[in-house]
């Protein structure tokens, strides 16, 4: 498993972390409006990716259920129609909300090669090759790094060379990546194919939990923001720098859970993915405690209140790893209605309880808050036998 998923976890750093930083780093020199540009930009381009998110997680099931069953044709053939139907409207409102500033209008334009890439990795993900999207993301990295410098100093573009460096690295790694698909199919012996029709709609079932819970995520995540920034500055630089370090061990858990996504998907042996998750949520707890202060430094001038996020996070991150962990089998057993109440559960007595444990307890409170809904979503989640045999596997 651990095996499976550690590709993903370099796949997941370096397309969902590193990007970003590595236009930041290099536009910072800018001045503070280009930071914020490329920030924002981020977070609108995070959010698209949420909607369409439902299209690559619904692909890579349906081709593990597939592959060596029945031919894996028609699903990649559902695959690119459902980019082409969602990746036009979601760019289309992404360019209309651009107000016409150049960088949106570029980065924003690119959204559909983003869509595309992940795409093709959903695929190979479901045929459990997933050293290739691996490599896919370290080629555009490493592209990003080569081309930010040229096109933003080297030709003078300043922040709109990173938007152009950024697209075009994408695009050049979308077009590397096409020959991965090729593939022989699996054995004729396949029973006969449901319609067009019937798997668009099994994809969009399958995918559109996993939606749902990274948008539920990203909108809770917001007002968490405006809760902490009613304790000061300091709580509130503290908590974004905790939560850009706590990012880069959170990611195990997402691996861990495309793996067990994967693996149950095409019906191989996954261990226990609760006691997995829950031992790696206890790992990085234990590594985040002892990181905390000198990790924490490097970000801020006043690392107390980042080093104070990170410790009461331990109470946080071990139910959020078994939770993070157990979705995959739910996901991939077209159970992912389960995960995404069990999230919503958990957010309904998080919010609340951060309001009132925090006029109470002050900053600290929300983190407890946090922890309380982990854990109650973890037991929304586990509650229910997760495997028809019998006990949480």
């Amino acid at each position: 498993m651990f095996r499976l998923a550690t590709p993903i976890y370099v796949e997941l750093l370096t397309a969902v972390v590193a990007v970003g930083l590595i236009d930041l780093l290099w536009v910072s020199g800018l001045g503070e409006d280009a930071i914020a540009t490329v920030t924002i930009a981020t977070t609108a381009e995070t959010l698209a990716y949420g909607i369409f998110l439902a299209v690559p997680t619904g692909v890579t099931v349906l081709v593990g259920r597939r592959d060596g069953r029945a031919p894996l044709a028609p699903v990649v053939r559902t695959g690119w129609v459902l980019w082409a139907g969602l990746s036009v409207p979601i760019t289309a409102a992404g360019l209309w909300l651009a107000g016409g500033e150049a960088y949106f209008l570029i980065a924003f334009a690119g959204w559909p090669v983003y869509f595309a890439q992940t795409v093709v990795d959903g695929v190979l993900k479901g045929r459990g090759d997933t050293r290739r999207p691996m490599r896919h993301a370290l080629l555009c990295n490493a592209l990003v790094v080569a081309l930010d410098p040229l096109f933003i100093h080297g030709l003078g573009l300043g922040v709109e060379g990173a938007a152009l460096a950024t697209v075009l690295a994408r695009a050049i790694t979308l077009a590397a990546s096409f020959p991965a698909l090729r593939s022989p199919e699996a054995s004729p012996g396949a029973s006969t194919e449901p319609g067009a029709g019937l798997l668009v709609g099994a994809v969009v079932r399958t995918g559109l939990p996993m939606s749902g819970d990274f948008l539920a995520r990203a909108l809770v995540g917001m007002v968490l923001v405006d809760l902490v920034a009613g304790f000061g500055t300091a709580e509130l630089a503290g908590y974004g720098v905790g939560q850009k370090v706590m990012l880069a061990g959170v990611m195990a858990f997402y691996a861990l859970r495309q793996a067990t996504m994967i693996r149950t998907a095409r019906g191989e042996h996954t261990g226990s993915p609760l006691l997995a998750g829950l031992a790696t949520g206890a790992v990085v707890a234990a590594v985040l405690n002892v990181a905390a202060e000198p990790v924490a430094a490097l970000f801020a001038a006043d690392p107390g209140p980042a080093v104070g996020f990170l410790r009461w996070m331990t109470l946080y991150l071990v139910p959020f790893g078994g939770l993070i962990a157990v979705g995959g089998v739910l996901q991939a057993t077209g159970r992912g209605g389960r995960l995404l109440a069990a999230t919503l559960a958990g957010f309904a007595a998080q919010l609340p309880l951060a309001y009132a444990l925090s006029a109470w307890l002050g900053v600290t409170g929300v983190w407890l808050s946090m922890a309380a809904g982990a854990t109650l979503s973890l037991t929304a989640a586990v509650l229910p036998r997760i495997t028809r045999a019998g006990g949480p596997r």
